[in-house]
């Protein structure tokens, strides 16, 4: 089974052609590249991606007028059926906002934009997400981001705990994150949010300035289980 994959483009995404990139290396296919203003999601999709940047110059709030783009209420549909959504970074926040994920992102705690590769502890090995990687394994993945802090009151947080629902978490503080969330998944698990960046951790060991592979493996685990499905 061939894998059919697409990436939405906003105006100010600058990951799109990163999360392409990656996408296409692991999985031997291109991914489909999806305007922001368009109604439709092309037919047959497996998997959507919605890229890291500065949608809209981060205006209002960050991804709160992409959440309103056209595509989004496309996207949020087939999120219902069951399709597969990644959201890295900006794609995150936009998630929060459409609402196919809860809490919000927040300026970082210091005000400060991080940049920096940032070991990550794997909470749920069994999504859809992350099967293949090991429970408890730390893994490191680059960060990019000045409104990464992740808040959701105290009952969201106890829900998200106790239905396994936080992928992955920080293993050292970054951005102020409550409970040092880095990545949470949806109630069915086919929804993933996550600052960090695994489309920038798909290179081989042998060259660490690029950001290491274990980024890689989150990208193997989806299309995997997508094309033996």
């Amino acid at each position: 089974m061939a894998f059919k994959a697409g990436v939405i483009t906003f105006p100010g995404s600058n990951c799109d052609r990163d999360m392409a990139v990656a996408l296409e290396a692991v999985s031997g296919e291109k991914a489909i590249r999806i305007w922001h203003g368009d109604a439709d999601l092309p037919d047959g999709l497996d998997f959507i991606a919605l890229p890291g940047g500065f949608s809209y110059g981060d205006y209002l709030r960050s991804g709160a007028m992409a959440a309103n783009s056209p595509i989004m209420r496309a996207v949020v549909a087939a999120a219902d059926r069951g399709v597969p959504v990644l959201g890295v970074c900006n794609g995150f926040q936009v998630l929060t906002e459409s609402g196919l994920l809860p809490g919000a992102l927040m300026r970082n705690a210091g005000q400060t934009f991080v940049c920096r590769t940032v070991p990550l502890s794997v909470e749920n090995a069994s999504s859809l997400f992350t099967q293949s990687f090991a429970q408890g394994e730390t893994v490191r993945v680059p960060v990019a981001h000045h409104d990464g802090n992740y808040f959701a009151d105290e009952a969201t947080l106890d829900t998200l705990e106790g239905e396994g629902r936080v992928a992955f978490r920080y293993a050292e503080p970054v951005n102020g994150s409550r409970r040092d969330i880095a990545g949470i998944l949806s109630e069915n698990g086919r929804v993933l949010g996550m600052m960090p960046h695994p489309e920038r951790a798909i290179a081989p060991a042998a060259h660490p300035s690029l950001g290491g592979e274990d980024g890689k493996r989150l990208f193997e685990s989806v299309i995997g289980s997508l094309v033996s499905a």
